[in-house]
């Protein structure tokens, strides 16, 4: 059971069935797994997710599947840019006036091999239909009536990886550039990662991502920011700029970054760590035609912290409030944000 304030209380169940590392001096979670996660939320949200991974199965090589039946059905929707304003006094008898349902099903393959040390080259291909419906009464996605959508997009593109612990990383680095090309439009994304442990129960972190979309990417596609690991959303969220609601600015250009500190209350490390955490994460988005770049101008700031814990090598849980310009919002999550 858990809590957001954008979808209420959920009610899951999460079955895995592994290949275990015990406590091999290795950063990756597992030989290999297969998961199945199954969830409803009390505002209509749901999620069937199967996932099979092989990340050090086969020496050198990394192959993951992803197949998922997915709805967002309180998803932020506030229209197009990075200046899309939040009127309080738009929503007054207007329950849903910036929100969308949006549904996703799609299947996901990556496979990525080591060149040599912590570099690898990664090739992948995703295949996946979203469409939108308009929730009940007034609201800003009927004016922009966006349509179903289905894409299939080839993806390429290195790695570079030294984090002591992929799950729950102290210390290291990771470093990506990923090329997608979808129906209609090219998706470039570059990002790194940096965590340092300067002192025993202390753990700070730092990110930096850009993305640029050309050409004429849908609607579906520019709600979420590609990583190596897998698609989050963006910019919004607690994948890129906690605070805010999932996909509050919308565009073909996007620009996060973050940094956080942690704590150890409970210090078992690999055992069970159990951190207080702080953050500040900003963003923006930018509009066609516009140059992504590192910039100060237009950002979106946020604000929070939580407690999160780490359980083994492969479970995390975190829990935290952020609080942005437009309020503040509690979320539950099963990763740290990066």
């Amino acid at each position: 059971m858990s809590y957001s304030s954008i979808d209420g209380f959920w009610a899951a169940g999460h079955y895995d069935w592994s290949s275990p590392m015990g406590f091999a001096e290795r950063p990756e979670p597992n030989f290999g797994r297969v998961a199945l996660d199954v969830g409803a939320s009390t505002k209509g949200s749901y999620a069937f997710v199967l996932d099979a991974q092989a990340p050090a199965y086969w020496d050198g090589w990394r192959l993951g599947l992803t197949l998922s039946l997915t709805r967002a059905n309180r998803l932020g929707y506030y229209g197009q840019g990075n200046n899309t304003t939040y009127d309080r006094d738009s929503t007054i008898g207007r329950s849903y006036f910036y929100r969308v349902s949006r549904r996703t099903h799609g299947a996901r393959l990556t496979v990525q091999r080591r060149v040599i040390g912590p570099l690898r080259v990664l090739g992948g291909a995703t295949f996946d239909h979203t469409d939108f419906r308009a929730l009940p009464g007034v609201t800003l996605y009927r004016r922009d009536s966006v349509g179903p959508f289905n894409d299939a997009v080839g993806r390429a593109g290195i790695v570079f990886d030294t984090r002591d612990l992929e799950a729950d990383p102290h210390r290291g680095i990771l470093a990506e550039a990923l090329v997608g090309k979808g129906r209609g439009y090219t998706r470039t994304t570059a990002a790194i990662r940096a965590y340092v442990h300067p002192f025993e129960r202390l753990i700070l972190a730092a990110r930096v991502a850009g993305e640029r979309m050309t050409g004429s990417p849908p609607i579906s596609a520019q709600l979420t920011m590609e990583t190596s690991e897998g698609p989050v959303v963006a910019v919004g969220g607690y994948r890129s700029l906690r605070g805010y609601y999932d996909a509050r600015f919308v565009g073909p250009g996007k620009l996060v970054g973050g940094v956080e500190a942690r704590y150890g209350l409970l210090w078992a490390p690999r055992l069970l760590e159990v951190k207080l955490f702080a953050f500040y994460d900003a963003g923006r988005v930018f509009g066609p035609g516009e140059t992504v770049r590192l910039t100060s101008e237009g950002l979106h700031k946020a604000w929070g912290g939580g407690v999160g814990a780490a359980v083994m090598r492969n479970t995390v849980l975190t829990f935290f409030l952020g609080k942005g310009t437009e309020g503040t919002l509690v979320t539950f999550a099963t990763t740290w944000s990066f």
